[in-house]
């Protein structure tokens, strides 16, 4: 972790957050039950009770199977989602504390860059439209100034600006990687939310889109949640690494310390599949089990089900994250062994 992380009061702080998804019964679904089908309300345990902090400057991974809840925290991040329970701290205040219309730049400071390249730009737009109508709207940049701007931006994140009045679908995935970054970067963050920004592209794409992502924080200063399932992509990119599974967070701990010296069950498991290159063979063993509905989690560790060292205990209470090692949390129960 770098040393200013380390120093600095977070940035971002979350308290206890969770989010639940409720699916309303229609009424072919009320007179089903009427007569007797069972049918009820479901209820979606997206995230339970997950406290996180990040510095500025820093670039925290998250990292979990899919459906655990990093998309979710990361829209609950960036305002896109509101949290059923829990409380949202940016620079020390409650996010209430931005609403007034004086606060624009800061309730401006926390964009999101999304999964799909293909499909989280609107076809219909050109990208001078694409990049340049939400600094125009919030006042940012003067109209007659859009396209100057729009075109400074595109060269920030290595993109020709003769090209801004294409639309989406004349670029490649690579590209339009980058101009979902320059849409985020030209209402002038602070704060990145990357959700899986580099999963759908090619290997040697997805090299160029990270140096990119590292060049810009040190020349804008920024801060990433950096959304992953690909531990290789977090290990190169991130200060910390934070492990989520069905909801919740098991450990969080320097980029070094998880891949040198795991201690969830859950983040050995990963550890182990991550292919290497190495001349003795190695049998694949997969962690047993699938990854319980989030419509019905486990009681107690959520884990405890697929894992190896599961005990009573584990099935009725709920492990806490606790120190485990300097700036190194984990949550599980084989911890309080002596």
């Amino acid at each position: 972790m770098s040393q200013r992380a380390d120093a600095a009061a977070p940035l971002l702080e979350l308290r206890g957050i969770s989010k639940r998804f409720s699916s309303r019964v229609d009424l072919a679904s009320r007179i089903a039950a009427r007569l007797g089908a069972g049918v009820r309300e479901q209820t979606v345990h997206a995230l339970d009770r997950v406290d996180l902090a990040v510095a500025p400057g820093e670039v925290v991974g998250l990292v979990g199977e899919s459906g655990c809840g990093k998309s979710t925290l990361g829209r609950i991040v960036a305002r896109i989602l509101e949290p059923t329970a829990g409380e949202r701290r940016w620079k020390g205040h409650d996010y209430s504390h931005y609403e007034n219309p004086a606060a624009r730049e800061e309730r401006l400071a926390i964009q999101m860059i999304f999964q799909d390249p293909f499909a989280s730009l609107n076809p219909r737009l050109r990208i001078v439209d694409v990049i340049g109508e939400a600094p125009v709207v919030h006042g940012l940049v003067p109209p007659a100034e859009r396209e100057s701007y729009v075109a400074e931006v595109m060269q920030r994140v290595g993109l020709d600006a003769s090209l801004a009045r294409r639309f989406p679908h004349q670029f490649s995935g690579g590209q339009r990687s980058r101009i979902g970054i320059a849409r985020a970067l030209a209402v002038k963050p602070q704060f990145l939310v990357c959700d899986e920004a580099v999963a759908a592209l090619d290997v040697s794409i997805q090299a160029q889109v990270l140096n990119l992502f590292i060049r810009l924080r040190e020349e804008f200063g920024l801060t990433y949640l950096f959304i992953s399932h690909d531990l290789g992509v977090v290990r190169h990119l991130s200060d910390r690494v934070v492990i989520m599974y069905l909801g919740r967070i098991v450990e969080s701990a320097p980029s070094d310390e998880v891949f040198a010296r795991p201690n969830h069950p859950y983040t050995r498991a990963l550890l182990a599949e991550i292919p290497r290159l190495e001349a003795t063979k190695r049998a694949y063993v997969p962690i047993k089990g699938e990854i319980p509905s989030p419509l019905d989690p486990p009681s107690g560790c959520h884990f405890y089900p697929r894992c190896p060292h599961a005990t009573p205990r584990c099935q009725t209470e709920a492990p806490q994250l606790r120190e485990v090692a300097p700036r190194h949390h984990s949550a599980c129960h084989l911890n309080d062994t002596p």
